[in-house]
């Protein structure tokens, strides 16, 4: 299972970076990133199967929206996964910055998808 895999590195990733914080805490950052990339390299081939099926449904529904959500989604978890490690580090203000830059891009690219859910809405009611 992926997932066992993905904890015991995760766990792994989490002992090691304790060890390096007591005696080399610059190296507990890069152990981090490290670690993190291994976990995205193990749940590729997930986002690779979602992916697929985003293709396969958006082209059997041909309109620009999924397109969009793919690319909010992608945002969420690079912005995410950004704060994280800024967190990590000790550097929240620099954490929030990124999750306060990633909101907005993410509101100003639901902006066409609201505005057409309530355009749709107000030719519904009468």
């Amino acid at each position: 299972m992926d997932i066992l895999k993905i904890i015991g590195i995760g766990f792994l990733t989490l002992i090691v970076s304790i060890i390096l914080k007591e005696y080399k805490k610059e190296y507990a950052i890069y152990c981090v990133l490290i670690g993190g990339a291994i976990i995205i390299f193990f749940s590729l081939e997930t986002i690779n199967s979602i992916i697929k099926f985003i293709k396969e449904f958006s082209l059997k529904y041909n309109n620009g929206f999924i397109e969009v959500l793919l690319k909010i989604t992608g945002i969420s978890i690079l912005t995410e996964y950004a704060v994280s490690i800024c967190k990590d580090s000790g550097e929240s203000s620099i954490a929030n910055k990124i999750d306060f830059g990633g909101k907005i891009i993410v509101i100003s690219m639901s902006i066409p998808i609201i505005s057409n859910t309530l355009s749709s809405l107000t030719q519904l009611l009468p």
